[in-house]
Parts: structure tokens; C-alpha cells; sequence
């Protein structure tokens, strides 16, 4: 199949696939400083959790290579203040925040105060890429796990774009579906289109036609009624943040759809790898929801599709609360019920 890698570093640049173009246009986006790095995330060219996670770690790699003190504790501290400019880059997210929590503690562990700063700046470089490689490794892995999932025969739904472009490589839910087709299984998908920004519509039925699995398209508010006719075997996500409790944020709608397929007897996954689980809070309450820009929705590519002046309400995200969620599968298996078990042991077992 043909692979998607939306992100690559080559010779100090981070090259982006920007996803705002696609699928009209293939751009490639050429990123020199880290906030650059930011404005592509906070803009969306590169999106999805694990994307943002990867692009992140760049982004603290590049920071270091632009600061030119000599001192370690000035360097430290001044490649701090940056990595909390790209934290604030989107707050949904937790990969983000993750990867560069994880940067840092490669920085601050060359605890030698003699250590040349150009030192530290080739070692994050190095991480960086580390966490790209992982990325795509644990996306196979989870695509390994989770084919067991998919029917042979029937069909699945998917929400939002959770493929590739939503990583390194591979993808999460999308992953899923491909190591479920790759096994031989035979079922029909339907995406969504996933209003306002149309991740569904411009990304991932950009990406199975590159893969070459034949998908249908549907507006989101179809979904019911397909499932309701019994049209949909399953539904598979990704995620963007998962409480310890199993609450899970994911793209608008996704609430919906897991109430939709409770009510209709389908089952109900989410693929995501362990960076996205946040044993720190409790529950999805906890979980900051991201606002966007009002003109998402009263606009399409600066076309209004709504009166001038409308007020528009744009969360990025929504919660679903674990009662929905049948299994989450993660690199280190799939996860059932209860989760505040199963969860925790999936965590560790991937340290």
C-alpha cells in the first residue's frame, strides 16, 4: 500500500504535509524555527494527536539550536520558556504536552554543569526522531491488536481523520481498518465527513483512496440513520486525551456517535496509543476543550456560508464518557472495562 508520512525532518528543516491544502492540493510546508512549528499546529496543517506530539518534539529541538547562550542553566531555562510557548499551541491535545515534558527530561538529565549546550542540542535531535520512529512502530503495533476488532463482512464507521496524517505514519483508528483489510477481511467503511473543518471529507477519504480501500462518505448527522438500519457493524476513533477513567476527548461528534451506536447495540472503540492516556486526571471532566475560530463555521476557505455577524460556537472537542467505550486499544493490547484498571496496566506495561 502507499504509505502517508506527513512529517520529515531532513537536514535541520521539519518538512509538513500541510493538511489545510489536501485533497485539492499535495504541499509540502517547510518549518525553520520552532514557532513556525507552533503556527502549524495552532493553524492545522499538522493535526492529530500523535502528529502534534511528533511536530512538538521538532519543534523543542529547533528552539534549542536558535537559543545561543553558552551557560547550561540559562540554556535550560530559556529552552523551557519555549517549550511552554509550544505546550500552549493547542490545550486539547495531550501528545503535545507529552512530548515535550519528555524533550525536556532529555535536556535537564545531562546533569553534568560543565555540558556544552551544543551537547544537549544534538541529543534532542536525536529524541525527536526517536519519538517520530516509536510513533510509527506503536501505530503498527496498535493496528496488530486491534484487527481482531474488525469484522469480516459487515462494516465500519469512522469519525474525524485518524490515519496517517493524524501521525507519523500509519495511523490510529485508520491503522486499524488497514491491518483488518491487510488480514484479508472484507467489510464496507463509512467516514464521516466531520463539519466544520471536513477532516473526514478532505483527509481520511483522501487517504483510503491511497491506500485503495473503497469508502462511502456520509454527513454526520447520517449516522444515525445507518446505524439505526443496521448498516454499521462498528465504530472506531481515535483520541485526543483519555482520563484515566476511560473518559475520552475526540473531535466534535464523536459524543454522539458513541451515544448513537450504545443505542443501537454497535460497538464502539477507540485506538490510541498510551502518550494519549492522562492517569492524571480522574476523569474526562477534567479535560480543557478546545475553542476554535468562530470562522470555521460561519465560512468555508473564506467563502461565508452563514450571515454576516451570525454568532458561531466552534468546541474542537467533546467528551464521551467511558460507559460508551467498548475497548480501547493501545501498543500494549486492547483495553476493556473497567479502565481505571485496564488503563493504568496499559500504561506501564509500555514503559
Amino acid at each position: 500500500m502507499n504509505e502517508i508520512r506527513p512529517i520529515e525532518w531532513a537536514n535541520g528543516t521539519l518538512r509538513l504535509l500541510d493538511q489545510t491544502r489536501l485533497p485539492t492540493e499535495e504541499v509540502i510546508v517547510e518549518v525553520h524555527g520552532y514557532r513556525d512549528a507552533v503556527a502549524a499546529i495552532e493553524n492545522m496543517q499538522v493535526r492529530g494527536a500523535p502528529a502534534i506530539g511528533v511536530t512538538a518534539a521538532y519543534a523543542v529541538a529547533m528552539a534549542a539550536h536558535e537559543l545561543d547562550s553558552s551557560d547550561r542553566a540559562t540554556f535550560l531555562r530559556l529552552l523551557a520558556e519555549a517549550g511552554g510557548e509550544i505546550k500552549a499551541a493547542r490545550p486539547t491535545a495531550v501528545n503535545l504536552m507529552w512530548a515535550v515534558d519528555r524533550m525536556m527530561t532529555v535536556a535537564n538529565a545531562m546533569t553534568d554543569p560543565g555540558t556544552d549546550p551544543s551537547e544537549i542540542k544534538e541529543r534532542l535531535v536525536e529524541e525527536a526522531v526517536l519519538i517520530q520512529k516509536e510513533d510509527e512502530a506503536i501505530n503498527r503495533l496498535m493496528g496488530s491488536h486491534g484487527k481482531e476488532l474488525m469484522p469480516d463482512g459487515g462494516s465500519v464507521l469512522t469519525h474525524c481523520n485518524a490515519g496517517a496524517l493524524a501521525t507519523a505514519a500509519y495511523g490510529t483508528a485508520v491503522g486499524v481498518i488497514r491491518a483488518g483489510w491487510e488480514d484479508g477481511k472484507r467489510f464496507k467503511v463509512f467516514n464521516t465527513e466531520t463539519r466544520p473543518f471536513l477532516q473526514g471529507a478532505r483527509l481520511t477519504a483522501w487517504e483510503f483512496k491511497k491506500l485503495g480501500i473503497p469508502s462511502t462518505l456520509v454527513v454526520d448527522s447520517a449516522a444515525g440513520m445507518l446505524m439505526h438500519r443496521g448498516e454499521i457493524g462498528c465504530v472506531i476513533t481515535g483520541a485526543d486525551r483519555i482520563a484515566a477513567n476511560g473518559d475520552t476527548a475526540n473531535k466534535i461528534g464523536t459524543y454522539t456517535l458513541a451515544v448513537l451506536a450504545k443505542e443501537n447495540g454497535i460497538p464502539f472503540y477507540v485506538a490510541a496509543p498510551t502518550s494519549t492516556i492522562d492517569l492524571s486526571l480522574d476523569n474526562g471532566d477534567r479535560i480543557e476543550i478546545e475553542q476554535r475560530p468562530q470562522s470555521e463555521v460561519t465560512e468555508f476557505r473564506g467563502i461565508p456560508v452563514a450571515p454576516d455577524g451570525v454568532e458561531a460556537l466552534n468546541p474542537g472537542f467533546d467528551v464521551t464518557p467511558a460507559r460508551y467505550v467498548s475497548a480501547i486499544i493501545t501498543e500494549a493490547g486492547v483495553a476493556r472495562p473497567p479502565f481505571i484498571e485496564s488503563l493504568d496496566l496499559a500504561v506501564r506495561s509500555a514503559r
